[in-house]
């Protein structure tokens, strides 16, 4: 859902991003295409005005929430699909993770890596999120690891 919950944002098999109209039902943006393979994941920004998704090509791209225009990426780094994205709450940076068994961090305005690979989990990164105040990440794996990064 988009942060106003009029919008809905969904990633599909045909390797496009698309946005829905809550209220009709209706495609109100796309098909955004650019990823290579399925996408397996798509959030909006905090403040709604940014799409970000990541596929199975292992790679993240961010959209314009209204345009459909590509923002940055596509960031490529993770060498395996990947498995959830989010912003920080200044949507400033980006946090991904992967079934490569890391976390990576992008600058959301150039795409740059500010940080990582993050290896530490053993295990296909599920789950990433930025604290509230932006400071902290935690991921968590499918082998019941959870980190905290700073």
């Amino acid at each position: 859902f988009s942060p106003n919950s009029r919008r809905i944002v969904s990633g599909s098999e045909d390797k496009t991003v698309r946005v829905w109209d809550v209220q009709t039902g209706e495609t109100v943006l796309g098909p955004l295409q650019g990823h290579e393979d399925q996408v397996q994941f798509v959030s909006f920004s905090p403040d709604g005005s940014r799409i970000v998704s990541g596929s199975e090509d292992g790679m993240v791209r961010c959209w314009d929430a209204v345009t459909g225009e590509t923002v940055v990426g596509p960031l490529k780094g993770h060498q395996g699909s990947l498995n959830y994205i989010s912003f920080s709450p200044d949507i400033d940076r980006i946090v991904s993770g992967s079934k490569d068994e890391t976390v990576r961090v992008w600058d959301a305005g150039t795409g740059e890596t500010i940080l990582g690979p993050l290896q530490d989990h053993g295990g296909s990164v599920k789950s990433v999120s930025f604290s509230y105040n932006g400071k902290y990440i935690v991921s968590g794996s499918e082998n019941g690891t959870i980190r905290v990064w700073d």
